[in-house]
């Protein structure tokens, strides 16, 4: 018989909570006394029984701000770089929009800032939001032309 068994699919009868004493599940139909999870409605979510849940187990990664501005910043050498590959002309003022029309920074950027790392030999007219004071004094000491926009 016990073959049988394995073999049909046999479905048992659902236990009837709440149906009295004599059915072994009556009264508080299985749930204990009192707490919590006696009561209906509740669902203890990501707890796990006194382990350290899953969410605190992770680190902490990040903050992404709502409103983020994002600065395109680029050093002397580099723009040098490609002042000498001809990605750049030196006779255009250079912006950030010209930058991204040229593909030197990302089109998500939404702000440019010049830094004053290496050294520049082109005469160049630039437009910046921002500009550190070594990469100002560096252009202009070659005869080059910085201009700072004004931030609101």
């Amino acid at each position: 018989m016990s073959s049988l068994n394995n073999t049909l699919k046999v479905k048992s009868p659902k236990k009837r909570l709440g149906r009295g004493i004599g059915s072994g599940k009556g009264k508080t139909s299985g749930r204990g006394v009192k707490g919590q999870k006696s009561r209906s409605g509740v669902a203890i979510k990501s707890f796990e029984g006194g382990q350290m849940p899953l969410y605190r187990r992770l680190p902490k990664r990040g903050f992404n701000p709502i409103s983020k501005n994002r600065i395109a910043k680029i050093n002397l050498d580099q723009l040098q770089k490609f002042l000498d590959k001809k990605r750049i002309d030196e006779k255009n003022s250079i912006n950030l929009d010209y930058l991204k029309k040229n593909d030197i920074i990302n089109k998500s950027c939404q702000k440019f800032k010049i830094l004053g790392n290496g050294q520049l030999t082109t005469k160049i007219n630039i437009e910046v939001d921002f500009s550190s004071v070594s990469a100002k004094e560096k252009i202009e000491k070659i005869g080059g032309v910085v201009k700072i926009k004004n931030l609101k």
